[in-house]
């Protein structure tokens, strides 16, 4: 098989890498059909790329691609050629699938879509499977062929939605790990946290080793009840994988990281959040546990360089200073109150008069709990659309945010929500954008734009050329959903 030049993309390659979108994203029509037999077929028909590499493998309603972020860097910063396979996206498809943190060309994406393409209609043809591939499953094969032609050594690869059905599971990864359970996705993993639990749990297996963040006791009772049956040690945020004190900057933190015979002192990070602390740990956790699997060893070097340099957007990301500006990807309750925490950490002194919140979340969240644990710091809260189909309508969130806001502002799209929330905020204040990844995507291309031959992906049957959505159009579509 050719090996392509991840250098080859040229401006003249945005044509054919936005047709291989357009067909990438109208696979949507398919829905999510969580299982494992057609990604097994799929990877089968382009021999078995997946057994090239080990891997990491990381779950949980949230930090997970936090975690896989600092993992990679840790991996990366070790010597090793990385894959990081991540999801959903922020403004560009190729965010998703990274070696030695590059990006995917777009070139690659062309060929590894047709590529792709090529072996699941032959599967459908031939009788081995009984439907085309799904968005998830055509872009996690892409990614695994792409860790196999890039020659990666080890990878990092993000569970998109639950874990035991999920088409990232089919590694034999040393490690797995399960960030954090809650209440999510109930309509495809269950309504409860058992139920959730022993979704995420699925990605144990026998011999592997495992790294596990501070679970609610119902959800942990399934997870080590797992874990047991499979022989597979378990280590624990705050019991067998500590942090230390942690001292603040405007750059980011500094903190001990302590685990069983292993410590280290005073590293830093240049992400906020005690959520983040918390995070480092257990990406150092499975990076030592996965090292000592292969029977390598971790150097101190490797996990103070790998942490001082990651880099994830959207994590209660500062964008901008006077007035304070930060993106957060936040769109559970939970994850909502550790943004909230931490903002009041970084900023004791804020008057939440000052600040504003612009918020926008899809339609299936729990958009009055986000806004009730989102309100300690500010009284305005500017509520918009999202550019999706399945986005929350502003007239319901701004009438459940009445209650928890002392003023309600409505806006008809991102663009003149963000202009709004800018305007409102105090001298003193803080400018948090938070809810969805669309928003956070939204706002980032706002402020950044997008490269001229990127295409908007925020709804891949436009144009390029045609102008974003207005006040008052029907929202586009995104595919960034882990398993649609």
């Amino acid at each position: 098989m050719t090996t392509l030049d991840p250098s080859r993309s040229a401006p003249s390659d945005s044509g054919s890498y936005r047709a291989a979108l357009d067909e990438l994203y109208s696979l949507r029509r398919f829905g999510m059909r969580p299982g494992l037999e057609g990604i097994r077929a799929l990877l089968e028909g382009l021999g078995h790329p997946e057994r090239s590499f080990r891997a990491i493998h990381v779950a949980g309603s949230k930090g997970k691609g936090s975690v896989s972020a600092m993992a990679a860097q840790i991996l990366q910063a070790s010597g090793r050629t990385v894959g990081l396979y991540t999801s959903p996206h922020l403004v560009s498809y190729r965010e998703r699938i990274r070696v030695n943190g590059r990006p995917i060309p777009r070139r690659a994406v062309t060929e590894g879509v047709a590529r792709v393409q090529v072996a699941s209609r032959r599967l459908v043809a031939e009788g081995r499977s009984d439907r085309p591939a799904t968005f998830f499953e055509v872009t996690t094969a892409l990614a695994l062929d792409w860790f196999r032609q890039r020659h990666v050594e080890d990878a990092v690869i993000e569970v998109g939605i639950g874990g035991r059905l999920d088409a990232t599971n089919v590694l034999d990864a040393p490690v797995g790990v399960i960030t954090t359970i809650e209440l999510e996705h109930t309509d495809v993993l269950g309504p409860t946290l058992s139920d959730i639990a022993r979704e995420k749990a699925g990605i144990l297996h026998r011999g592997m080793r495992s790294v596990v963040g501070a679970l609610p006791p119902e959800a942990r009772t399934v997870v080590d009840r797992t874990a047991d049956s499979l022989g597979v040690p378990v280590w624990h945020l705050d019991e067998e994988v500590r942090t230390g004190e942690r001292t603040i900057s405007e750059s980011g933190q500094r903190f001990a990281i302590a685990m069983p015979a292993t410590s280290y002192p005073g590293v830093e990070i240049p992400l906020h959040g005690r959520f983040q602390a918390g995070n480092a740990a257990i990406a150092v956790a499975a990076v030592q546990l996965y090292q000592r699997a292969l029977g390598r060893t971790l150097a101190e070097a490797s996990v103070r360089s790998g942490l001082a340099a990651v880099h994830w957007r959207g994590r209660l990301e500062a964008v901008r200073r006077r007035p304070w500006t930060y993106l957060d990807v936040a769109h559970t309750p939970d994850s909502a109150r550790a943004v909230t925490e931490s903002l009041a950490e970084i900023h004791p002194f804020v008057d939440p008069a000052e600040s504003v919140i612009l918020f926008g979340c899809l339609s299936d969240k729990r958009s009055d709990r986000l806004l009730e644990a989102l309100s300690p710091i500010a009284q305005t809260v500017v509520v918009t659309p999202i550019r999706s189909e399945r986005s929350a309508d502003p007239n319901e969130l701004r009438r459940r945010a009445i209650g928890s806001f002392r003023r309600v502002v409505q806006a008809s799209d991102v663009s003149s929500g963000f202009a709004l929330a800018k305007a409102s905020v105090g001298p003193e204040g803080i400018l948090l954008v938070v809810g969805s990844d669309y928003l956070v995507g939204e706002v980032l291309e706002g402020l950044e734009g997008r490269p001229e031959d990127e295409p908007d992906l925020s709804d891949p049957g436009r144009a390029a050329s045609e102008p974003p959505i207005a006040a008052g159009a029907t929202p586009g579509r995104r595919a960034r959903d882990g398993v649609a």
